[in-house]
């Protein structure tokens, strides 16, 4: 991946785990890219590689497109870890189409795409900013898959089910990866640890954000529209080679509890000092359950 440069009129800071952070000077809602490369290496050890053969069955008989290019949406692409995990998994040519909101990630994901799939062929990519909560069946016309990792939880039901919708009226198959399930497990225990998982939780669903519900919402949605729906866990396993990163989880996954109860504030510097101390020694765990997501539609151009 390239380094971050200083980009005057586009700061952004480390948010809370799978949060948007501040709109930039061009009002678009960003993520840190910095918080986005931290987490690419667990992102990848964690997402569910027991979903990849029958989606390699599905992509190999695509009616009608045998020999042609995979064209893959990649929707809400961040910095591009998704293209760089599963195209090198994929045989034969692709073409990813990157989606975001943020020009800034779009730039990062193009520099850092992937170059070539697992038997040595081409992968290229474009990029489309907009709104992937109102992606249509047109707009995925000549697709072969629909990608995202870390997204569903950061939408609304409404936003779901018309993905859902979109996916399985054009015929193209999903893989949702790394949604949010809610639980979460530290060893040490403390006990304030559910406190704080509850509080971010709620803050998780507010403004009508579906958080640890969306796999459940969107399992039932793509079903409802006719899709098979195959889900498998995918859960972070964080220790001494991933200290940075449980810290900096910890310190979001902390402020946005916070944030949601402020009353949790007056504890919240102790419980962090004490977590940082046990990693400091080593023996710091944490288990972030997700949950990735399959979804087979009915193909439109035949029986499958």
């Amino acid at each position: 991946m390239p380094e971050v440069p200083d980009v005057p009129g586009s700061e952004v800071r480390a948010g809370a785990p799978g949060e948007r952070v501040d709109a930039g000077a061009d009002d678009v809602t960003r993520y840190a890219p910095q918080w986005l490369q931290l987490r690419e290496g667990a992102d990848a050890a964690a997402r569910a590689p027991e979903l990849l053969d029958t989606l390699r069955i599905r992509l190999a008989n695509r009616p009608g497109r045998r020999g042609d290019d995979l064209v893959i949406h990649d929707l809400g692409c961040g910095t591009g870890s998704m293209g760089r995990w599963l195209a090198p998994r994929l045989d034969g040519g692709q073409h990813w189409i990157l989606h975001d909101r943020d020009p800034y990630l779009l730039h990062f994901a193009t520099v850092g795409a992937p170059r070539s799939a697992a038997d040595g062929s081409r992968v290229t990519v474009t990029t489309q900013r907009g709104d992937i909560g109102r992606l249509t069946v047109d707009a995925l016309a000549g697709a072969s898959l629909v990608t995202a990792s870390a997204l569903l939880d950061v939408l609304t039901g409404e936003e779901i089910d018309r993905l859902a919708a979109a996916c399985t009226g054009a015929g193209v198959p999903a893989l949702l990866t790394l949604s949010v399930v809610g639980r979460v497990e530290i060893t040490p225990s403390d006990p304030l640890d559910a406190e704080f998982a509850e509080a971010f939780n709620a803050h998780q669903r507010r403004d009508d954000l579906l958080g640890p519900d969306a796999i459940t919402a969107a399992s039932q949605a793509f079903a409802r529209h006719g899709a098979t729906v195959r889900t498998h866990p995918s859960p972070w396993r964080l220790g001494p080679d991933t200290a940075e990163l449980a810290q900096e989880w910890l310190r979001g996954w902390v402020g946005a509890a916070c944030e949601q109860r402020p009353e949790l504030a007056a504890h919240a510097e102790e419980y962090l000092r004490s977590r940082s101390a046990t990693a400091a020694a080593g023996e710091l765990r944490v288990v972030v359950h997700h949950s990735d997501l399959l979804a087979l539609p009915r193909p439109t151009g035949g029986a499958l």
